[in-house]
C-alpha cells in the first residue's frame, strides 16, 4: 500500500506532486510558481490544493507530506506513514484550526519554527489545512516566509479556491487544483477503506454528493443517517407558518446533536491524555497549578464546539439543497441522477405542485440562510426565516393566503 492508495479521482492532482515528490531530490526552486496544469517533476518550496469541500485537499497535502518526509525504503517509509497520520513526525507542522479565523499568533508560531533544519528527513514540511481562514494581516505574517523561505522547507496550503488568498501569496505558490469526485469514485473508497458493502457506500456517497468525509459519517454512523433523513422529512411536512418554527427549532436541534456527537467523544479523548501528560490519574486531584492548562483546554473545546454547531447547520442546509436540487431536475425533466431518490414519491409531488421558478427561489433562500449563519446572524433566526419564505413562495403559487 503506498500514500496515495486513499486518494480517489484524483489522479490528475495526484501525479503532478507525485512527480515532484519523486524528484526531490535535488533542492526545491524558489522562484514564482505556476499553475499545476500537468505532470512536471519540477520541485518548488511552496504549494496551494484548492478544491471545494471534501475533495481531499488535507488527503493529498498529508500525503504529499509523506512521500517527502520518507526516506525511500519499505520500512522507513511505513514508519513515517504512521507519524505523519498521527501528526508526530520530527520534520512536520501542522496547522489547524477548529475556530472561525487562523490567529496571527498561530502563524508567527509556524513560521518560526520553519526557519529550523531538517532533523531526519530531506525537508521541513509546513501544512497549513484551513489557509483561506486567514485575515490579511496574518496573511502578510506568511507571505514574508514564502518570500524568503529556508533552502530545506516546503509549505502545503488548502483552501477551497486561491482567490480565497492574497494576489501576494498566489503568485508565490504552485496551485493544484482538485475536482469533485464521482460518486462512484468515493463509494469505491468508502467501501475499501471503510469496510462496508457496496450499498450502503454508494448511497452515502450519493447522499454526501462526493464529500469524502460526510459519506465516511453517512456509512459508518446509523445517528448521522437517521439525522439526514429526519431533516428531510421536516421539510418535506411544512404546510404552515408554526410548521415552518416548529421545523426551524427541530433542525437545530439536529444540528447540535450532530455537533455534540462528533465533538463529545474527542473532547473526552483530549482530556484523558492532558492528564495523562501532565501526571494525573484519571480521576484525580488537579493541582492549582495545573487548573490553567486545562481552562485553556477546555476553552479551546468550547470554541470547537461553536464551530462543530455552524458546521453542523451547513450540513443540514446543504442536505436540503439537495432536496430542491433534486425537484428541479424533475421539473425539468433531466436525465441527472438524483442525490435523494430514495424519496422519489415525496419528490414526483413537490414537483408536480410547484414551478421551477419556485424551487430556484426556494434554493436561493437556502443559500441566504447559508450566508446569514456565516455572518453570525443568530442560527434560529436564520433557519426560520428561510423555512417561512419557502412556504410563502410555495403557498402564493398555489393561490394560498397565509
Amino acid at each position: 500500500m503506498t500514500v496515495w492508495d486513499e486518494l480517489t479521482g484524483q489522479d490528475d492532482a495526484i501525479a503532478i506532486v507525485r512527480a515532484a515528490a519523486e524528484g526531490s531530490g535535488a533542492v526545491p526552486s524558489t522562484g514564482s510558481s505556476a499553475s499545476g496544469a500537468g505532470p512536471s517533476r519540477g520541485m518548488t518550496h511552496s504549494w496551494l490544493i484548492t478544491g471545494p469541500p471534501g475533495s481531499g485537499r488535507s488527503n493529498l497535502a498529508y500525503a504529499f507530506a509523506t512521500a517527502l518526509l520518507s526516506p525511500g525504503t519499505p520500512k522507513g517509509d511505513l514508519a513515517t506513514r504512521r507519524q505523519v497520520e498521527a501528526r508526530t513526525h520530527p520534520d512536520l507542522a501542522v496547522l489547524s484550526t477548529e475556530r472561525v479565523i487562523i490567529s496571527i499568533d498561530e502563524v508567527r508560531s509556524l513560521v518560526a519554527s520553519s526557519q529550523f533544519s531538517p532533523s531526519v528527513a530531506r525537508y521541513r514540511v509546513m501544512v497549513i489545512e484551513d489557509a483561506d481562514r486567514m485575515t490579511e494581516r496574518t496573511s502578510n505574517v506568511l507571505l514574508k516566509a514564502l518570500e524568503e523561505p529556508p533552502e530545506r522547507t516546503v509549505w502545503i496550503l488548502c483552501a477551497p479556491s486561491d482567490a480565497d488568498l492574497l494576489p501576494t501569496i498566489r503568485s508565490r505558490v504552485r496551485t493544484v487544483r482538485l475536482r469533485v469526485p464521482s460518486v462512484a469514485d468515493v463509494a469505491e473508497l468508502i467501501q475499501r477503506r471503510d469496510g462496508v458493502d457496496a450499498e450502503t457506500a454508494e448511497r452515502a456517497a450519493r447522499h454526501a454528493q462526493s464529500h469524502i468525509g460526510m459519506a465516511h459519517r453517512l456509512a459508518t454512523h446509523e445517528e448521522a443517517r437517521r439525522r439526514r433523513e429526519q431533516t428531510l422529512e421536516l421539510a418535506l411536512g411544512i404546510r404552515s407558518v408554526s410548521d415552518a418554527v416548529l421545523a426551524a427549532a427541530t433542525l437545530l436541534e439536529i444540528a447540535g446533536a450532530d455537533a455534540k456527537a462528533i465533538t463529545e467523544e474527542r473532547d473526552a479523548e483530549e482530556r484523558e491524555h492532558a492528564l495523562r501528560s501532565l501526571g494525573i490519574e484519571p480521576g484525580g486531584t488537579i493541582p492549582p497549578a495545573l487548573r490553567g492548562q486545562l481552562r485553556q483546554l477546555e476553552e479551546d473545546q468550547k470554541r470547537r464546539a461553536t464551530r462543530s454547531l455552524r458546521d453542523g447547520i451547513d450540513r443540514i442546509l446543504v442536505d436540503l439543497l439537495s432536496l430542491y436540487r433534486d425537484v428541479m431536475m424533475l421539473q425539468l425533466g433531466s436525465d441527472s441522477e438524483l442525490v435523494n431518490r430514495e424519496l422519489r414519491q415525496e419528490l414526483d409531488a413537490l414537483s408536480t405542485h410547484t414551478t421551477p421558478a419556485a424551487t430556484l427561489a426556494a434554493m436561493d433562500a437556502v443559500a441566504t440562510a447559508r450566508e446569514r449563519v456565516d455572518g453570525n446572524v443568530a442560527p434560529a433566526l436564520a433557519l426560520e426565516a428561510m423555512l417561512t419564505t419557502i412556504l410563502r413562495g410555495a403557498n402564493a403559487r398555489k393561490g394560498t393566503d397565509l
